[in-house]
């Protein structure tokens, strides 16, 4: 994450539209889980790999106890001091934990930030119960490729076929559910990034340069939020959808 991102990102992880639907679409489909019994314990032990300044923490743990880990040694400590949280500074790709330690392993928008994403979900597995589920979103289609992946420090953006090989390499688990998501916008920002693209122009942007900081507040902002999240609805009934700005997936450890 650029320096000093991860300042910005706490705000935006509580009031940007994208941030907020991403929530509740994680939420709503980790709750549908619980109800179905693909998650069984009632009190879940879960790993957050990746957890950034702090908001996916405290929202899994509603679901359970959470361990949260974070690469950023800066990151790490200004997310802990701002929510309390104990974060440990490690590496996904190294996970300081044994085998078969989590019932629900997540990382929401982190392997794609890792040159060996391979060994990262390899780590994910190794560290989740038998009959425990990895639970991921990634970025989607590198058509999509814009100043702003530039700036979250990307190595790609996936389609659903490389997320399944990567997960597929051993016969060690199930795929529960993957789909694209973000499908309502698609059309809206692959336009703008590619405009954006043709005239150079995310570069001359405040603050970080990040498209999350497009519309924080306000009408537009609560608007988006309200396509977007509604996909969950979609998702909680294992609809896939054809294409979107991001892909969601979730494995099962036999």
């Amino acid at each position: 994450m650029q320096q000093d991102y991860y300042k910005e990102y706490y705000d935006l992880e509580r009031q940007n539209w994208w941030f907020l639907a991403r929530e509740k679409i994680i939420s709503n489909f980790i709750q549908k889980l619980i109800i179905d019994k693909t998650l069984k314990n009632q009190d879940l032990k879960i790993l957050n790999v990746g957890c950034g300044p702090g908001r996916s923490s405290e929202y899994l743990s509603s679901f359970g106890n959470v361990v949260s880990i974070e690469y950023d040694k800066e990151c790490c400590d200004f997310a802990a001091e701002k929510t309390g949280l104990e974060i440990i500074n490690g590496s996904i790709t190294a996970l300081p934990f044994e085998d078969d330690s989590f019932d629900l392993v997540c990382a929401f928008d982190v392997i794609e930030h890792v040159e060996n994403d391979q060994l990262a979900v390899s780590e994910m597995k190794r560290v989740t119960k038998k009959n425990g589920l990895v639970y991921i979103t990634v970025p989607a289609f590198m058509s999509l490729w814009s100043h702003h992946d530039v700036i979250n420090h990307h190595f790609r953006r996936y389609q659903l076929y490389q997320i399944e090989n990567l997960f597929s390499l051993k016969n060690d688990g199930t795929k529960i559910f993957t789909s694209y998501f973000n499908f309502l916008l698609f059309i809206p920002i692959y336009l703008v990034r590619t405009a954006l693209n043709i005239l150079k122009s995310g570069k001359n942007r405040s603050g970080s340069g990040s498209d999350f900081e497009t519309f924080n507040t306000g009408f537009v902002n609560d608007l988006l939020y309200k396509i977007m999240s509604f996909e969950r609805k979609f998702i909680n009934n294992k609809i896939k959808m054809p294409f979107g700005v991001s892909i969601l997936y979730v494995w099962k450890k036999h």
